[in-house]
């Protein structure tokens, strides 16, 4: 990574193979030993609060107009929590980006206006969840990064290639992530085939994202490895 030159040809296809390589790294750590770096055990109960706020926003709304600064810092201590080590602070910074990401959705869908109704709607919470989850991973790898590069080259600047790091966890790690909406909507179809009554199932997403939340950090940290793209079963690499 140190050695990595961005104006140099072809510099994008090589930062998404030093990128590969943290995460395919990254997994096989995490299938040999579940408790590396506390990130399963972080992430799920990032992700339990995460539930926690989505309910908080089905019923209340976020005060986006009022006060976006102090929504975004609610937010993130809310579900970024306040532990001390380096995979508690790159949560944290995972909710704080996901967090921005949500107002700038909700204000562009709304022209800067509330949310109609006052909740958030459930595309929006569905999109937070997912964000959420994928963010998580790429702020881990980002922090692997940086550090390695002030071990490698430490008289060199720190670099950071974040806009890039975001579009491809984007296209690696989001598809992993479950989407509630979906969930709801299967709940929906099973419960009119059995022709019974059934609660509007944007009220029930909170829930439904609390159930999935195990099965989620599963999948975005190669736990679960059907559906990964280039895992073959058998696959044998190096730790971290």
């Amino acid at each position: 990574m140190s050695r990595w030159n961005g104006s140099r040809p072809q510099a994008e296809q090589r930062l998404d193979e030093i990128f590969d390589d943290h995460l395919d790294v990254l997994r096989r750590t995490m299938r040999e030993d579940q408790s590396a770096f506390g990130l399963v055990d972080a992430a799920t109960e990032a992700g339990y609060r995460l539930a926690d706020v989505m309910a908080t926003l089905v019923d209340e709304g976020p005060d986006f107009v009022e006060d976006p600064e102090a929504f975004l810092a609610r937010f993130t201590n809310e579900v970024g929590g306040r532990g001390g080590t380096l995979t508690d602070a790159a949560i944290r910074r995972a909710a704080a980006d996901t967090a921005e990401r949500l107002l700038e959705r909700q204000q562009a869908e709304s022209g800067g206006g509330a949310p109609a109704g006052g909740g958030l709607a459930g595309d929006l919470l569905c999109l937070l969840y997912q964000w959420f989850f994928a963010d998580i991973v790429s702020e881990f790898l980002r922090s692997v990064i940086a550090e390695k590069v002030k071990l490698v080259a430490p008289v060199l600047p720190v670099l950071d290639p974040g806009d890039h790091i975001a579009d491809w966890v984007a296209d690696k790690v989001l598809s992993l992530v479950p989407n509630p909406c979906e969930e709801a909507a299967e709940l929906v179809e099973k419960a009119k085939s059995v022709e019974s009554d059934i609660e509007d199932p944007v009220g029930s997403l909170p829930e439904i994202a609390r159930s999935l939340v195990p099965g989620t950090v599963g999948k975005v940290l190669g736990l679960v490895v059907e559906n990964i793209p280039g895992y073959q079963e058998g696959d044998e690499g190096e730790s971290a």
